[in-house]
């Protein structure tokens, strides 16, 4: 609150106080006519803005009449709108004696002024006060009773700090500037964030100051020297609170005042193909609407997009609302995240992280250590949110904090902060997260595809599927100016890729995820065979029982895309191959390998595929394409294979 409209309060809240009353008459807290003469002077001072004079009134007021509560409770207003504290608490205690009923609201204005000045017994005892002796005002007890919690909390919290070292990214990517909300691809190697710096020479804007988008790649393990994003991404306007897809690919973020804009501030969608980003899109309704929304975060399969608002129908001010992306590629009604997440205080700066359970945001509605704190919540099994854990002290202090991400490994975290002294104004730093308040460690496929005959790029489909539960975990496409991609393994399960373009036999493989690293990332280079008589794909996602025939379920997903694939090509022809690898007799392996390649011919038999397009074969061990004096050789040899003869 300003001062103006403090003082104004303070204004209306003594002229309450006096109304009906006259000298010597019942309403004043005193009788004492010189002392009600000298405050009445301050309160006309204060009418014609004479600060000044109106202070030297009541300080002589109270002097005069040391019971006279009306003139301790404005100078304790006046101090506490200078943040002196001090001087505040001392007339706040002084309106109280005179009066401990007369201005209840005193004891709420001394606990705070306590609160601040860390003397947490005072305050304790000035809430516990107000809220015994103030029986009108209910909606503030609430407030009062978070207030005694946030005692407890920081005197626990500070009791118990966490490990915190701070780092600030350095001169590449911080100047003399704002820098702040910072977004990073899952490889961590490109970080975009958001640059304000005062505009330079004539423009369509009327704001002094401009907000832009800046990049930085790291080379060598150092960030490169930060660049301002061309046109048409940033423009005159002003361009902020972004997230960008794991890929780097997709941003959305949030720009203001635009004539095609629902509201006062809208999100925007734009694309980027090679080094050319696409022209920014409104995201539209159902997202935007006339109220505010900005801070976008999505969840790694890009289907779940969370954002920032205060449009109707929320828990409090600003709230955290989340919306889902259909089949026909719109976005649905966004709903309120709800408690646990929700208050009615404020929550800002959400960030899904890489392993999409772990959920981290601000908040002032939570119990904390001061404004807005940094929180974590963990998704739980039914997908609801879990209860939000304060990331501790000293990362969240008495200021606000907020504006966080975290790399893919769950150890590194990225803020922004003007109290840690650095290049300027506010800075971005990193640090390692406590690691209670850690999320899954991730790693990702790292690549580009081409054609096997030409080397051409391709723009390619990409599908991860969660082969113990058959879903569908992420899906993208491949740039299709260098063929480049880059997907996210969001957690410890066997998971299944598969690569697909029309006019190619698909390209598929498992990973068996024990443990996740993002400093050991796969990195793939991804040859698609042209549909051509010869060409041929091993089927690395189907699985066989040990020394069996039967079919893992898990087989089916690669399964319905081979069946897929014949279909969408009616006079293709195929032959399906079974190998071994040479454990066990010759005589065992070649009737394992035969019945392998039945076992995949009688289920596309059984999924409507002609008998008279299909033929299969057992090799057994005689064609291996490993070594078989290691157990790696040998799973590349346990193979089934898929050749076209014809087309």
């Amino acid at each position: 609150m300003n001062r103006t409209v403090r003082y104004a309060v303070a204004i209306v809240a003594a002229a309450v106080l006096t109304v009906g009353s006259v000298w010597g008459q019942k309403g004043y807290s005193t009788t004492n006519k010189k002392a009600i003469g000298m405050y009445e002077k301050g309160m006309q001072m204060m009418y014609r803005s004479d600060i000044g004079g109106a202070e030297s009134q009541f300080k002589a007021a109270a002097k005069a009449e040391p019971k006279f509560a009306e003139p301790n409770i404005m100078l304790g207003e006046m101090y506490e709108e200078k943040h002196l504290d001090s001087l505040a608490a001392m007339y706040y205690q002084a309106a109280v004696d005179a009066s401990p009923t007369f201005y209840t609201m005193a004891w709420l204005r001394l606990g705070e002024c306590h609160l601040r000045l860390n003397h947490y017994t005072e305050a304790v005892a000035a809430f516990k006060q107000f809220l015994a002796m103030d029986k009108s005002n209910k909606e503030k007890h609430g407030e009062v009773e978070k207030l005694m919690k946030t005692v407890d909390f920081r005197q626990k919290a500070y009791a118990n700090p966490v490990p915190f070292d701070p780092q600030n990214m350095g001169a590449a990517v911080n100047s003399k500037d704002d820098e702040y909300l910072p977004a990073l691809t899952a490889d961590g190697q490109t970080l975009v964030f958001t640059r304000r710096f005062p505009r330079t020479g004539k423009t369509k804007a009327n704001s002094p100051l401009e907000e832009d988008f800046y990049v930085s790649v790291k080379k060598n393990g150092e960030w490169s020297k930060a660049v301002r994003m061309s046109e048409p991404v940033n423009s005159y306007y002003n361009e902020g609170a972004q997230c960008i897809s794991q890929d780097g690919r997709i941003m959305i973020y949030t720009a203001c005042n635009r004539e095609d804009g629902a509201g006062r501030c809208d999100l925007y969608i734009c694309h980027r193909e090679g080094d050319k980003w696409s022209t920014p899109q409104n995201i539209g309704m159902p997202i935007n609407t006339g109220a505010w929304e900005t801070q976008p975060t999505f969840s790694v399969d890009g289907k779940t997009l969370y954002f920032v608002s205060d449009r109707k129908g929320g828990m409090g001010g600003m709230d955290l609302w989340q919306s889902t992306l259909q089949e026909d590629g719109s976005w649905s009604k966004p709903t309120n995240m709800g408690a646990p997440i929700n208050t009615p205080g404020n929550e800002k700066s959400p960030f899904i992280h890489f392993d999409d359970n772990t959920f981290y945001f601000a908040s002032d509605g939570h119990v904390g250590i001061g404004g807005l704190d940094l929180f974590v919540s963990r998704r739980n099994e039914d997908g609801s949110w879990g209860e939000p854990v304060n990331l501790g002290y000293p990362i969240n202090t008495e200021g606000d904090e907020s504006n966080m991400i975290v790399s893919a490994d769950g150890r590194t975290a990225i803020y922004s902060s003007d109290k840690l002294g650095g290049y300027g104004l506010e800075d971005l730093y990193y640090f390692e997260l406590p690691e209670d308040v850690r999320p899954q460690s991730t790693t990702y496929i790292k690549g580009i595809v081409y054609d096997s005959k030409t080397k051409k790029r391709l723009a390619a489909d990409f599908v991860i599927t969660d082969l113990t539960t058959s879903s569908e975990v992420v899906s993208a496409t491949s740039d299709p100016s260098d063929g480049s991609f880059l997907m996210t393994m969001p957690g410890l399960h066997k998971y299944g890729l598969s690569v697909s373009k029309e006019g190619y036999l698909f390209y598929s493989k498992s990973f068996e995820m024990t443990v996740a690293s993002p400093d050991d990332p796969y990195l793939l280079d991804i040859p698609l065979e042209p549909i051509e008589v010869g060409s041929s794909i091993t089927l690395r996602n189907v699985f066989f029982e040990t020394a069996k025939w039967d079919l893992k379920p898990e087989s089916t997903i690669e399964m319905d895309k081979l069946v897929k694939l014949m279909n969408e090509n009616p006079k293709m022809r195929v032959m399906l191959e079974g190998h071994t690898d040479d454990v066990g007799s010759d005589a065992a392996n070649q009737k394992l390998s035969e019945n392998r390649a039945k076992a995949v011919y009688d289920y596309l038999i059984e999924k409507g595929i002609a008998q008279s397009r299909l033929e299969y074969k057992g090799y057994g061990e005689s064609k291996p394409i490993a070594d078989n004096s290691t157990e790696e050789g040998r799973a590349q040899n346990r193979r089934t294979v898929f050749t076209v003869l014809q087309k």
